[in-house]
């Protein structure tokens, strides 16, 4: 990013490509885990984060725990817990990732050999090897897959391996069992300044989150700021013209109109 001055420090999450797993991890963890990073590459007294997808839990830890830390913050598509304690039944009623969601949990927290033996079979279904296409990801994000070399499908085979499911699985029971604070009471963590520094953004499109819960997470936390992408899928960090916009309205202030939200009264 030699335009903007800046570089981009993108690490692995413990249990992820070369880091080790952590069995015990939790919310406080994973911001440990930045601080620390951010310690040892000595990136300053302060620094931005960008999380996307299941990586936004441990950006929400950061923000109650590390705010003394953080320069500006940009959520990505980012996961909305259906056990937060005050997100309303209104939002999550007639939603069937959230009874997804909550069977997932329940499998991965009891019966998780079963969750094992699901995985392997559905994934195996549904990768490029028989020339079928995962129905979670929009047309769009397949075309942005293509130009994203860095990306790989979850696989039956990679499932297979007891170390990368039992990660998956810690992940998840953490992203989605109860947290020990709700962001939705979170303050501003930069009440001195006048500019909204925390971001969400979020596609239209998306078929993990839902787009109603995210423009909730918005108005409750009015220090944010909500941007949308109308064709967007949940792959909007691969979108080059998308991820540019991200990092000047991050690091720059620029303002987004093409992504500002038009909710209908």
């Amino acid at each position: 990013m030699n335009t903007l001055g800046i570089y981009i420090v993108q690490f692995d999450r413990a249990g992820y490509g070369g880091s080790d797993p952590n069995p015990k991890r939790s919310l406080r963890s994973e911001a440990s885990d930045i601080e620390e990073l951010a310690n040892h590459l000595e990136l300053g007294s302060k620094f931005h984060i960008i999380g996307f997808s299941m990586g936004s839990y441990p950006t929400w830890s950061c923000i109650k725990h590390l705010s003394h830390r953080l320069a500006g913050v940009a959520f990505v598509a980012p996961i909305v817990n259906y056990q937060w304690s005050s997100l309303p039944k209104s939002v999550t009623k007639n939603d069937g990732r959230t009874r997804w969601y909550k069977r997932m949990t329940l499998v991965a927290r009891y019966a998780p050999k079963l969750l094992h033996w699901w995985m392997i079979r559905k994934t195996s279904r549904t990768t490029p090897t028989n020339n079928s296409k995962p129905t979670y990801f929009t047309d769009k994000d397949l075309e942005l897959l293509k130009n994203a070399p860095g990306f790989q499908f979850l696989t039956a085979e990679k499932i297979k391996s007891r170390s990368v499911f039992n990660n998956l699985r810690s992940d998840f029971l953490v992203a989605f069992s109860k947290w020990d604070f709700d962001p939705l009471e979170l303050s501003n963590p930069f009440p001195e300044n006048d500019k909204r520094l925390v971001h969400i953004w979020h596609g239209c499109e998306d078929r993990f989150i839902n787009l109603k819960r995210q423009r909730h997470v918005s108005e409750r936390l009015p220090w944010i700021q909500y941007h949308e992408v109308r064709d967007g899928g949940h792959l909007l960090i691969y979108d080059t013209i998308v991820c540019e916009a991200i990092l000047k309205s991050l690091l720059l202030g620029e303002d987004t109109p093409l992504y500002t939200p038009k909710f209908s009264s």
